[in-house]
């Protein structure tokens, strides 16, 4: 649990389901998460990808998910909290994605992800346990945010 302590003092990266869960104050991020989430937006802030963006979108799309309004203004309105910063997958990220060393996520999303969290030095803030797996092996900084 140290890391929650950390946080304040380092870049954090959401993957899009966190991002979801924080914008709309799901349970099942932890509450100890949730206070350290409001710290480091006014430290150091939160980068979330713009392939969340698009993420978001297909999963709306395809009926994965709900927003009670149009996804777009949901994202605007998600991008203008305090402290998020919008964070774009530049040609070296996205080459970087398809370099990852070791046993790696195989979804494309994900494999972005973990590239810009090592592209910015941020620790990325995910569930997602195929991505806590391949952190492990020190390739990148990951934190669970999740209820157990």
């Amino acid at each position: 649990m140290p890391i929650l302590k950390e946080l304040k003092k380092h870049k954090i990266l959401l993957d899009t389901h966190v991002w979801i869960w924080a914008m709309v104050g799901d349970s099942r991020l932890k509450k100890q998460f949730q206070n350290a989430f409001k710290r480091a937006s006014e430290a150091n802030g939160i980068l979330v990808s713009s392939m969340s963006i698009w993420e978001i979108g297909m999963l709306v799309e395809k009926k994965r998910i709900e927003i009670d309004m149009d996804v777009l203004d949901w994202v605007e309105q998600a991008l203008d909290v305090p402290g998020v910063e919008l964070c774009s997958v530049t040609p070296k990220i996205a080459i970087q994605s398809t370099r990852l060393v070791g046993e790696v996520h195989g979804d494309p999303i994900d494999r972005l992800l973990i590239a810009t969290a090592s592209e910015e030095n941020a620790v990325l803030i995910t569930c997602d346990r195929k991505i806590l797996d391949y952190a492990k092996g020190k390739y990148i900084s990951a934190y669970n945010p999740c209820i157990s």
